[in-house]
């Protein structure tokens, strides 16, 4: 078990765990040196939401220092699956790992995708109280965060007998906000934010809504869009990536949120300054089809995205907004002066998130290949070649997340706004 702890543990301190109190946007819940395990059944083993709330922690807190585990498996209910019997599963999969923090998403397989059954029911709430008491009983200090289970798809086709399995599903989600009521957890809700989502995706475009649950079960990657929102709010997540308003008359800054505005220079129209945000917008794919009617059907932007840049003052008909030379828009006076948000256009400041995403999904791969790929297959053989073979790929998980943080630290940017020709 130890194994599994020596890359995380080494180097807790290496970066200063200074990012909360830099930040200034309110307190995020998750703490400089906490450990996150992603704990579900296949939905959270997508690594979906699960990755999109990595890449939001280290894109907005770059200095703040946290590891991420996913524990999800395919098919599993409370009481396990074919990886193992509960107990397995959690002395294996979560309790080696000395987690912080644990989220927990299950309900899906444990309802059987049927009417709802009673004695079902019992099985899950008995099996799902079973697994915070073990957890709680090797790691008393833990965090919960229970997660009210993601919805079975009967908004874009019709159920498959009288209610739906979502409405099942929903009576599962009602024992998880009780549970977490009692145990002095947070709870979050993915069902509710997504049925709502989805029912005005498919007013917009019923049959792109349909892909955004293919299989009634598994969201896409645009779908888990908003479950992450919904995990991150419930820890306080800050709307703001970064914020600045400039009085183009004068050349001054009259507001500025987690960013650093200097050397303002106006001539002959032209508004040049440096900018450097302590944040990063979110890595959102801006040319994805789902990705873009799950955004113009939910509030996810307004929620968790924002980066508004505020230009007061001007006078000609047009401005080309330039980042580090490349132009990312054009707009009007009376645009800028209503705010527009940069997280939604092509600027360095997302290519760089972009970057940090696709380290997000390496160290992912990596985990994955560590756990079911060796752990998991070669356990009959606990000799010093399987011992190696762990502390090497979890020495690269812990490298990757490390240069993750590191591609996500702050850098300086030159803006120009231009009068359009």
């Amino acid at each position: 078990m130890k194994l599994k702890l020596a890359p995380f543990v080494a180097a807790a301190g290496a970066l200063a765990g200074t990012a909360i109190a830099a930040n200034a946007q309110g307190s995020f819940y998750l703490k400089n040196g906490d450990r996150v395990v992603f704990y579900g059944d296949s939905i959270t083993e997508q690594h979906l939401y699960t990755n999109w709330v990595e890449d939001y922690v280290v894109t907005r807190f770059p200095n703040l220092k946290v590891d991420f585990v996913n524990a999800g498996v395919g098919g599993d209910r409370v009481t396990g699956g074919w990886a193992g019997d509960i107990n397995t599963r959690l002395k294996r999969d979560l309790i080696p790992f000395k987690p912080t923090i644990v989220t927990c998403m299950l309900a899906m397989n444990d309802a059987s995708y049927r009417a709802y059954d009673p004695a079902i029911f019992h099985t899950y709430a008995k099996g799902y109280k079973y697994i915070l008491d073990t957890v709680k009983a090797s790691l008393p200090d833990v965090r919960w965060t229970l997660i009210e289970p993601s919805p079975y798809d009967d908004v874009t086709r019709a159920p498959g007998f009288p209610g739906g399995y979502n409405a099942v599903l929903l009576k599962y989600a009602a024992y998880v906000k009780k549970l977490a009521a009692s145990t002095g957890s947070l709870v979050t809700d993915f069902n509710h934010p997504m049925t709502e989502m989805l029912g005005k995706a498919n007013v917009a475009d019923p049959s792109l809504a349909s892909k955004l649950i293919p299989d009634r079960v598994h969201p896409s990657p645009a779908g888990h869009l908003i479950m992450a929102e919904s995990l991150l709010r419930t820890w306080n997540a800050p709307a703001t990536v970064a914020s600045a308003t400039i009085d183009g008359s004068t050349g001054k800054v009259t507001a500025e949120l987690n960013t650093k505005i200097s050397g303002i220079t106006t001539t002959n129209g032209v508004i040049s300054w440096a900018e450097t945000d302590k944040s990063l917008p979110f890595p959102l794919d801006l040319k994805d089809a789902e990705t873009k009617l799950v955004l113009a059907s939910s509030n996810f932007v307004q929620k968790i995205d924002e980066e508004p840049l505020t230009v007061t003052g001007l006078t000609a008909a047009h401005y080309v907004l330039a980042i580090d030379g490349t132009t990312v828009g054009t707009f009007t006076p009376d645009e800028l002066s209503a705010g527009v948000n940069l997280a939604l256009l092509d600027t360095p400041m997302l290519k760089q998130a972009l970057a940090v995403n696709q380290l997000t999904t390496d160290h992912s791969n990596v985990h994955m290949t560590m756990w079911r790929n060796v752990e998991m297959p070669y356990a009959y053989d606990q000799g010093p070649a399987l011992s190696k073979a762990i502390q090497a790929l979890n020495a690269l998980d812990f490298q990757l997340q490390t240069r993750r943080r590191m591609i996500a630290q702050p850098h300086a940017h030159t803006f120009t706004l231009t009068p359009a020709a």
